[in-house]
């Protein structure tokens, strides 16, 4: 980022009725431990980074990780929380794959926990971050990556209203060791209406 160029004040939270959206704080790491243990065999097909025994120290590390990746403005790595802010229903995010923040781009990341799965949160979570996005953040371009085995990603993405941009053949490798394609969608500023 070139010294005369401010960095980006993110907004730090969204809510709406069923759901929260919040950068993680420091003390958030109980939480996240609990989520992702709780969730492990719900996440492991398609999460490298899921573990059936995090620790609430490592989770700590993570969400202060996380919090200060955000204050430097180079990842904004989100939690997914009830209303009343006390569990952790997921996470999601808006990452910088595809270039520096100035060019306005991000791919939204997400995971739900596995007893809130299934149950349409991932769409209204989508839904919700797209909004989020392409109004309080400064997002031109919103893309959304899963594996081509990951169908319920893919209607999530489809239900949401992102456009199918293409496949990408043989690209990654699930956990399981499986090489597989990515399926590749995204939502531009220019183009977005809600979906009803």
């Amino acid at each position: 980022m070139p010294e005369h160029t401010p960095l980006f004040a993110a907004p730090e939270r969204s809510s709406t009725a069923g759901f929260v959206l919040r950068r993680y704080m420091p003390g958030d790491g109980a939480a996240l431990s609990e989520a992702v243990n709780a969730s492990y065999e719900h996440l492991k097909t398609f999460m490298p980074w899921a573990t059936p025994t995090q620790s609430i120290e490592v989770s700590e590390r993570l969400v202060r990780d996380f919090s200060g990746r955000w204050l430097c403005g180079t990842d904004f790595v989100i939690g997914i929380w009830a209303p009343d802010e006390k569990r952790l229903l997921g996470g999601c995010g808006y990452h910088l794959r595809e270039g520096p923040i100035e060019l306005g781009n991000a791919e939204i990341g997400m995971w739900i926990r596995g007893d809130r799965a299934r149950k349409g949160l991932g769409t209204e979570v989508l839904k919700a971050l797209l909004r989020w996005g392409f109004s309080d953040w400064h997002w031109l371009r919103l893309a959304w990556r899963c594996s081509g085995a990951n169908k319920a990603s893919q209607r999530v993405a489809e239900k949401a209203g992102m456009a199918r941009e293409g496949v990408l053949r043989s690209h990654s490798v699930d956990p399981d060791g499986t090489r597989r394609d990515t399926y590749c969608y995204a939502a531009l500023r220019s183009e977005w209406i809600t979906p009803a």
